[in-house]
């Protein structure tokens, strides 16, 4: 039997360098802003958070489920999941209650961590589902999981835990609207960290500029695994301000945003070759990067931008080139299957397509989650017969092996780097007094990539207002999952078959947004 502990947080720890009291994190803004966090600090902080969970006396693996505002201390409270041996369960921080009671009943968490302002309706909600332990957790260094876990020693022992063992579980939300949670390994997100540190060349006193949310995994995998996984100082910010990271790019080297991020500093005047001549790459994720941004961040810094491909259930799976001698960053390619990453092109019979030919996609390798969390009719449902993962995605791959994503078969909507799933929208709409059915579709939106629009048909004599319905979403729903526009129709529009025909409403209202 071996004896070796394949606990993510061990890797992560093994990675810190030789002196400890280096800073490992600075923040660039928040309460107190700069605030140096050491490695040793990590080390330590990790430790008491991980001595309060154990000495909860939760069965193994309890899932821990977090909704706070960005801070270092909630990065510390997720390595000390890890490395107490539970699962970590992370929460944007815009859900509302409906969609908080729906993940504490599915996933039945052991411990919750909300924020003291949320502390009142969360706690309900938790204790209604049975949930024993719930802290707070503010971004100001404050709350009774910071106040609790003082008391706790700073050594710990990290718990022993497989390759093939649970270390998170993220919920991304289905076409029927009932969010799944994808079970991702200690395996799944060691293996990916690893190939992404040999792919995009992590080296030597690198510095992150992490200005990304850290409920998803393009901030909470792809960013912190990165810079923790190679020993390298991160600048971090709470919020995104744009003038204010770029006014650390002459300390940083790699950056890592969503396409929005990249729109909002092509905005600031002081974005020049010379504020990002430190800079070593870029890289852009979590929705689809437009031609236009992707050649004017060229022009105005003289770098090009690295896309690349991803989902929750898989982590990274594509990405374009970082080494020039391995080929060109190609805009509108999200680049090609990371090492160890299969990815092939099928059609609906499942049958191979050839080379340029559009169809979905699927993969296989080990950063592939295991299934969907207490869903085994739909975990068995989205892989193949012979073990691939249909990712829902449909794309091609040109004859140079560069993978171009075209389009989502479930008419998911990503604005701002976030998933909507329409239906799950649409349900909220259909409640509402008045309103016979709806449909949400995205649109392109020079800012978020993708806008929600929504078109509603009225009941007979019911008047409906569409300012109204998005101020009643508004209390139902995270607010990226609001429609920016909401139209009342006389009927929607519907093939033979009887099946509403979103692409003639996309096409209807594709220049809402246009400059």
């Amino acid at each position: 039997m071996s004896t070796t502990n394949a606990n993510l947080f061990c890797a992560l720890r093994a990675a810190f360098p030789a002196d400890l009291a280096a800073t490992a994190i600075e923040t660039g803004d928040g309460p107190g802003a700069p605030l140096h966090y050491s490695w040793a600090d990590l080390d330590a902080a990790t430790a008491r958070i991980a001595n309060l969970l154990d000495s909860l006396a939760l069965p193994p693996s309890s899932r821990v489920a977090v909704q706070v505002d960005k801070s270092v201390e909630a990065l510390m409270l997720y390595l000390a999941v890890l490395r107490a041996g539970h699962v970590f369960l992370p929460l944007n921080t815009a859900y509302q209650a409906s969609e908080i009671e729906y993940f504490i009943g599915n996933a039945e968490p052991a411990v919750v961590v909300t924020t003291t302002k949320n502390f009142t309706w969360v706690s309900r909600i938790a204790f209604t589902a049975g949930v024993t332990h719930v802290f707070t957790l503010n971004d100001d260094r404050t709350g009774t999981l910071l106040e609790r876990a003082a008391f706790h020693g700073d050594t710990q022992t990290p718990a022993v835990r497989g390759a093939d063992e649970l270390a998170a579980i993220l919920y991304t939300s289905g076409t029927t609207g009932r969010s799944k949670g994808a079970m991702l390994s200690h395996g799944n997100l060691l293996s990916n960290a690893q190939v992404l540190k040999g792919y995009w060349g992590w080296q030597q006193g690198d510095v992150l500029i992490h200005a990304l949310p850290i409920f998803h995994v393009h901030g909470l995998f792809v960013a912190s695994h990165g810079a923790l996984l190679n020993g390298s100082k991160m600048i971090w910010f709470a919020k995104y301000d744009p003038k204010a990271v770029l006014a650390r790019f002459g300390e940083g080297t790699v950056f890592m945003g969503v396409p929005t991020l990249y729109v909002r500093l092509l905005a600031e005047p002081g974005l020049t070759p010379e504020a990002c001549a430190r800079m070593r790459l870029f890289i852009s994720g979590s929705a689809p990067l437009l031609l236009e941004t992707f050649k004017d961040w060229q022009t105005r810094t003289g770098h090009t931008i690295l896309e690349r491909y991803g989902m929750s259930e898989t982590v990274m799976l594509t990405s374009n080139p970082y080494r020039a001698e391995d080929g060109q960053r190609r805009g509108g390619t999200v680049g090609f299957p990371l090492p160890g990453v299969g990815l092939r092109v099928q059609d609906d019979a499942g049958q191979p397509l050839p080379t340029g030919e559009i169809g979905g996609i699927q993969v296989r390798g080990p950063n592939v989650f295991a299934g969907y969390w207490r869903m085994p009719e739909k975990t068995q449902e989205e892989f193949t017969a012979d073990g691939w993962f249909k990712t829902g995605d449909v794309g091609r791959v040109d004859a140079d092996g560069y993978v171009t994503i075209v389009g989502r078969s479930k008419d998911l909507v990503i604005t701002g780097g976030y998933n909507v799933y329409p239906a799950e929208v649409e349900g909220f709409i259909n409640d509402m007094p008045g309103v016979a059915e709806s449909a949400v579709i995205g649109v392109p939106h020079p800012d978020f990539g993708e806008a929600v629009v929504a078109v509603v048909v009225a009941k007979p004599g019911a008047p409906l207002d569409g300012s109204a319905i998005s101020a009643t979403l508004k209390g139902q729903i995270a607010n990226f999952k609001v429609p920016k526009a909401v139209f009342v129709a006389t009927e929607l529009p519907r093939n033979t078959m009887g099946k509403v025909q979103k692409n003639l409403l996309r096409e209807q209202h594709k220049a809402l947004f246009a400059a």
